[in-house]
């Protein structure tokens, strides 16, 4: 299992912004793709944005155009800049690495952080 940090979450109000953190083991953060998922009280977990080896981004639609992945090598950090928040964006956020977003479909990897709430006001 590899250890990933999450950092960032909070209480923001419906509009607002907020950067969420993913601190990864560097041996491992330039050779997986990444993602980020959410979890929601009584809904199943669920892809937010996923980043490939080679850079290939994925958005689920409802996040598409508000959220933005991105990956910072020097300090083996993924981060995801959410704005526009909605209430609906409400969930406990994880990171994951080892999955797949490069074809069609994607998969999420075997290791996953440990979670950090975003609440939004309305």
């Amino acid at each position: 299992q590899v250890p990933l940090v999450e950092s960032g979450g909070g209480l923001v109000q419906a509009g607002g912004s907020l950067r969420l953190s993913c601190l990864t083991p560097r041996l491992i953060f330039s050779r997986v793709a990444m993602g980020w998922y959410r979890q929601a009280p009584g809904k199943q977990r669920e892809l937010v944005a996923g980043i490939s080896r080679s850079g290939t981004l994925r958005y689920s639609d409802s996040v598409k155009g508000r959220f933005t992945i991105s990956k910072d090598n020097a300090k083996n950090t993924l981060y995801l800049q959410m704005n526009s928040l909605k209430p609906e964006d409400a969930a406990v956020y994880y990171c994951n690495a080892g999955g797949d977003y490069s074809g069609s479909d994607f998969r999420p990897g075997p290791n996953w952080g440990q979670g950090t709430q975003v609440t939004v006001s309305s």
